[in-house]
C-alpha cells in the first residue's frame, strides 16, 4: 500500500504479437533447462504466466518489494520440487512460504492456483494478510495504474523523483550535467511500450513547473538534434529510431513518443539474446 514504484507486463496480450512469438523463440533455445523445469514442477513460464507485476517503496537502497504474478501453478508439485531442492517453507496464517535458506529475506508464496507473490518476507506476508483486510492504494495512482496498464504491453510509473531513486554517489561527475540538472526537476514519471506491427514506446514525466516541463522538453530535443549530427556512420535502424521520436510539454507534463517496426526492433535485440546465450553455455576446457 505504499508502493511508489510499480511496473507490469500483460503477458498474456504480448505472447499474441510478431515480438511475443520472438521471445518465447528465444526461450525455445534453452530448451534443456527449460524442460529441467517444467519435469521438477509441471510450471511452463512460456505458457503458464499471463501477467506480472512488481511494486517497491523505493529508495535506491530499498530491498522491500513484491513481485506477482497470475496465471495456472501447479502448486503441490512446485511446493515438493522446492523442497526437494533444500527450499524451507513456514506457514503463515493458513499460506506456505517458501523460503532460500541462503537468502533468510526472501519468500514465496502461492495464494492460489493462479496468484504467485514473492519478495522479502515482510512484504509477502503483508500481502497474505492483505487478502482479508484489503489496504488500497491512492485514488490518484489507482488511475494512473489503470491508465499505462490497459494502455500497454508493458509498463513502469514512479511517484516519487526519478533521481531518488538513484544511489547519491551514482554517476558522480566533476563536469556540469545541463541534462541532470534539468532532470532534477522532474517530480514523477512514467512509460510502455505497446507491441504490433508498430513498436510504440511512450514516455511522460511530470516536472515541478511548466516552465520546467519546456525547459525538460527543449533538452531532450536538443539531445536527439545532436545525436542526429553525430552520426558519420549513420546505422538504419538508429536513424530511424531518432526520427520517430516526438517531444512536447503540456502544463507541466513532458510526453515523448517513439516507434519501431517490430522486425526492426528484434533486430536490435538479436546482439543481446546472443550475448546472453553465450554468457550461458558452459565453457570448454
Amino acid at each position: 500500500p505504499d508502493a511508489t514504484v510499480i511496473a507490469g507486463v500483460n503477458v498474456q496480450q504480448a505472447e499474441g504479437t510478431q515480438f511475443g512469438q520472438f521471445i518465447l523463440n528465444q526461450m525455445q533455445t534453452q530448451n534443456a533447462e527449460m524442460q529441467k523445469l517444467v519435469t521438477l514442477t509441471g510450471f511452463d513460464p512460456r505458457k503458464d504466466v499471463r501477467e506480472l507485476l512488481v511494486a517497491s517503496n523505493g529508495g535506491p537502497q530499498s530491498k522491500v518489494g513484491l513481485a506477482l504474478a497470475r496465471g495456472a501453478f501447479n502448486v503441490s508439485q512446485i511446493t515438493a520440487a522446492a523442497t526437494l531442492a533444500g527450499v524451507v517453507t513456514e506457514t503463515y496464517n493458513g499460506v506456505t512460504i517458501l523460503e532460500d535458506p541462503k537468502q533468510k529475506l526472501a519468500g514465496i508464496a502461492f495464494l492460489d492456483a493462479t496468484t504467485v507473490i514473492a519478495g522479502d518476507v515482510a512484504s509477502v506476508k503483508g500481502a497474505i494478510d492483505r487478502q482479508k483486510l484489503a489496504q488500497p492504494l491512492p485514488a490518484a495512482l489507482l488511475v494512473k495504474i489503470n491508465q499505462w496498464s490497459t494502455s500497454e504491453d508493458a509498463w513502469a510509473l514512479t511517484t516519487v523523483p526519478p533521481s531518488s531513486l538513484v544511489p547519491a554517489n551514482a554517476g558522480t561527475t566533476t563536469q556540469p550535467n545541463p541534462m541532470q540538472n534539468v532532470a532534477q526537476n522532474v517530480q514523477a514519471a512514467a512509460g510502455g511500450v505497446k507491441f504490433g506491427t508498430l513498436v510504440v514506446f511512450t514516455g511522460q514525466a511530470t516536472c515541478d513547473t511548466a516552465q520546467n516541463a519546456s525547459t525538460l522538453s527543449d533538452m531532450v530535443k536538443l539531445l536527439i538534434n545532436i545525436a542526429q549530427m553525430q552520426q558519420k556512420n549513420p546505422d538504419p535502424t538508429a536513424t530511424a529510431l531518432i526520427k520517430s521520436v516526438s517531444v512536447s510539454a503540456t502544463g507541466n507534463l513532458v510526453n515523448i513518443s517513439a516507434s519501431l517496426p517490430e522486425d526492426i526492433f528484434q533486430q536490435m535485440l538479436q546482439p543481446a539474446a546472443k550475448m546472453h546465450m553465450n554468457m550461458r553455455a558452459p565453457h570448454k576446457k
